[in-house]
This record gives C-alpha cells, sequence and structure tokens, in this order.
C-alpha cells in the first residue's frame, strides 16, 4: 500500500513537472529521470516520517495495550520492505490462519527478517513477538516494538524469561494480541535449525488457544542475493494449527517434540542440524 502511494504520488509530481514546465517532445527521455527522482524523493520522506514517529514514541512507561497508530505503521512499512527487496514467496497452507480468535505462532528462526515475513502474512493478526532484550537498542526497531507489546526476553535469565512468558499469557487472556514465538532461541551461526526452549509453549498450555505452525525457509539469502540483484524466493509454510484438545494432556516437552519433528520434516536435509555443530 505504501509503495502503491508513492508510486501514485510520484507520477503525479512527474506530470506536474511536465505540464508546468512544458516540456517537448523531444525531451521526452526527461521523464523516466524526473519520475525516479520523484519516487526516490517520496521514498526518503516516507522513511523521515517512520524516523520522527520513533524518535517521538512515548517510552516513559510500558504499554497496557498496543497503539493503534504503531500497528498501522508496522504494517505498512514491512509491506513496502518486501516489495522494495523484490523477494518472490512460494507458500503453502496459510488459508488455515485463524480467522477468530487469539493463536500462538511458532516458527523456526533463520534470520532477523523472519519477523518481518511474518507480520506480512499474518497482518490484521495483532502479532507480538517475544524478542531478545538486545533488540530494544535496535535503530528504529527498538522504538517501536513497546508500541505494539513485543515483550523482550533475557534468554540468559530464568526469572526474567518467565517474566516475558507471563506477559504473553496476559496478552493473549486479555484479548489484547496473539504472539509469535521462535522457540530455538538464538539464529544457528549456520542457518540450520536448532533444538527447542519447550518454556514458551507454557504460553499455549495456560491460554488454551490454537498453535499455529510455520516455517520460513531462505530469509537467509535476501540480503546477500539483493547485492547481487537477484530475488529471493521465501518459503513460507503453515503445516498445521494445533487444537488445544491435543495438547491437553502433554508436557511442555512432548509438545516441543511434536512441533519440533513436524517442522524439521518439512524444513528438510538443507537445515538439519549435525549434533557436532
Amino acid at each position: 500500500m505504501l509503495i502503491a502511494l508513492i508510486t501514485l504520488l510520484s507520477l503525479l509530481s512527474t506530470l506536474g513537472a511536465f505540464l508546468g514546465v512544458g516540456v517537448s517532445l523531444a525531451l521526452l527521455w526527461v521523464l523516466p529521470l524526473t519520475f525516479i527522482g520523484s519516487f526516490l524523493g517520496w521514498v526518503l520522506v516516507a522513511f523521515l516520517f517512520l524516523w520522527l514517529s520513533c524518535v517521538f514514541a512515548p517510552m516513559d512507561k510500558p504499554r497496557e495495550r498496543e497503539s493503534k497508530f504503531y500497528r498501522g505503521l508496522v504494517e505498512w512499512y514491512v509491506d513496502a520492505i518486501v516489495t522494495l527487496v523484490g523477494v518472490k514467496f512460494e507458500t503453502s497452507g496459510l488459508e488455515n490462519i485463524p480467522k477468530n480468535g487469539r493463536f500462538l505462532l511458532v516458527c523456526n528462526h533463520l534470520h532477523e527478517a523472519d519477523p518481518v515475513v511474518l507480520f506480512h502474512f499474518f497482518r490484521g493478526k495483532q502479532l507480538a513477538f517475544i524478542s531478545k532484550k538486545e533488540n530494544a537498542t535496535m535503530f528504529l526497531v527498538g522504538k517501536v516494538m513497546p508500541q505494539i507489546m513485543c515483550p523482550l526476553i533475557d534468554r540468559e535469565n530464568d526469572r526474567e524469561a518467565l517474566k516475558a512468558i507471563l506477559k504473553c499469557i496476559a496478552l493473549i487472556k486479555n484479548d489484547y494480541n496473539s504472539v509469535a514465538v521462535f522457540p530455538e532461541g538464538y539464529i544457528h551461526k549456520q542457518r540450520k535449525f536448532q533444538h527447542f526452549r519447550a518454556g514458551v509453549f507454557k504460553i499455549a498450555q495456560k491460554t488454551q488457544v490454537p498453535i499455529v505452525v510455520c516455517t520460513v525457509a531462505n530469509t537467509h539469502k535476501i540480503l546477500k542475493n539483493l547485492t547481487h540483484l537477484k530475488r529471493t524466493t521465501v518459503k513460507v509454510h503453515l503445516l498445521e494449527v494445533v487444537p488445544p484438545a491435543f495438547y491437553q494432556d502433554k508436557t511442555t516437552v512432548e509438545l516441543a517434540e511434536y512441533v519440533h519433528d513436524m517442522m524439521a520434516e518439512d524444513l528438510g536435509e538443507e537445515y538439519r542440524l549435525e549434533e557436532n555443530t
């Protein structure tokens, strides 16, 4: 939507310049350059608007509910990023995304681009990602996350990690947000699929919501391909929506193993973790 708006404004700016200056037919070659310059100018305006929105984001106290303004901002700019980098998607099962009610989204983690991809496909679902505490210092991202209720987790401190899980449970129980988690905890240096930290599945067990199981593949190739002017095909598969009735009698470890095995089979050998890595 944002890119479509920028394109429209660029076309109008180009047309206005053409009519105002009265460019002759012999100089029609100037039009594409005018459009490109106008497009880049409007992209800069869009970035400045995002930057100013983050500069003035209220950070003085924790929010009780997400900001509709910042949620809309994320959705607009995520879609713009996906369009600009020229990602091609191969998807399956997304028609099974729950239409109503909250859920726990579980996905593997290959790259920092993973949340962008999931935000793109789960638009309107008010996802709150559990994020590592280090992301609080990221440019722009660190300002936006608290506005859309993304809890920060200290992966090396069990007590603080439990606080983040309890916050996620409250978000779902209060019908404020659905929650998204990467149970691996870390991105593997060789981009392999790792073992799970089972504790995050307590969120589902304590709230009795469906678990939406997804896999993403090739997100780690986006930036490298972009530098070579190549498009990346990112795979997004929704494997199963696990109902609460299925896991009521399972422990968190059993539930984690069930989901992990399902995802490992879908990701295949390319992402299989060797025991010595």
